[in-house]
């Protein structure tokens, strides 16, 4: 059985050939172009309009790509529960997230952000080698992040709520990606984010109706949706289902490290000696950890 596209084959599928580390790289690079379209929007869509229209037209995507419903029922209640737990996290998730961002600078946010998948992936040490790699990580994260603690109680209250719902994702997210052996992990991926667009609805259609008929916006949501909310959840999933979750909790270091190297591949920004240190050492973390026997 093909654990990607639940379906017989007689060789592993492309998929299956290219190493999970690929995936989650690939990921993070997507992880950083949505915020370039989000700017777009945050000039004519409020925050909350904006996590509906990301989590919407992702939603639209998966039920014109991939028909996920069919999955959802293929599946066992368990799985049916994963999924639905998984849509309510990625609503209230990506609802926190920019709630915080439109108050506290982005590094301060990733930065709590952090704390959930430090918590992951000490919970998965086996050995004194992935300890100092856990050490050398959150000591380039600290780096790169370069958090600075000031602004308004309320917007802490979100930054830390979407830290916790952040944990919340790679665990579900990462059971969703092992649900059933009879449905393809996208296709329960599908489902889950389908649930989150009804689940955010009640939180953002109101501040995101105007721009339904704004075609700039709409084309931005999208945009943002895809390179936010499918792309890399897709890329997520397919790591997850070869990774353990302590192995993909420690590659979430990557992401700070990804900008700074965007930034200078696309951006022409030169890093900081201090940005170069924090690079060196999230590196040597993860080249360091070893996945538990």
């Amino acid at each position: 059985m093909n654990t990607i596209d639940g379906k017989k084959a007689t060789r592993p599928p492309l998929a299956e050939r290219i190493p999970p580390h690929a995936f989650f790289v690939g990921s993070a690079i997507f992880h950083y172009l949505g915020p370039s379209f989000a700017v777009l929007l945050f000039a004519r869509v409020p925050v909350a309009g904006v996590a509906w229209l990301r989590i919407v037209s992702a939603a639209l995507v998966f039920a014109l790509w991939r028909r996920p419903w069919r999955a959802f029922l293929a599946s066992t209640r368990r799985a049916q529960a994963t999924m639905v737990a998984l849509g309510g996290v990625f609503a209230l998730m990506n609802y926190s997230f920019y709630k915080a961002i439109a108050a506290l600078p982005l590094g301060t946010v990733a930065a709590i952000e952090f704390i959930g998948p430090v918590a992951l992936a000490l919970a998965g040490v086996r050995s004194r080698r992935n300890i100092v790699a856990l050490g050398l990580t959150a000591a380039g994260v600290s780096l790169l992040t370069q958090v600075r603690f000031g602004g308004a109680p309320e917007a802490f209250f979100w930054a830390f709520a979407n830290a916790a719902l952040f944990t919340a994702y790679i665990v579900l997210a990462h059971a969703v990606s092992r649900a059933d052996p009879d449905t393809s992990p996208i296709d329960r991926l599908g489902a889950a984010m389908i649930v989150a667009g009804v689940a955010i609805s009640p939180l953002g259609f109101r501040d995101a109706a105007p721009a339904l008929l704004d075609p700039l916006a709409l084309g931005a949501g999208l945009a943002v949706g895809l390179s936010s909310s499918v792309i890399p959840y897709v890329f997520d999933q397919l790591a997850m289902a070869r990774l353990p979750r302590a192995t993909y909790a420690l590659f979430v270091a990557l992401l700070p490290a990804t900008a700074v190297i965007i930034g200078v591949l696309v951006l022409r920004q030169m890093p900081t000696p201090v940005e170069i240190q924090g690079v060196a050492l999230v590196a040597a973390g993860v080249a360091l950890h070893r996945p538990p026997e």
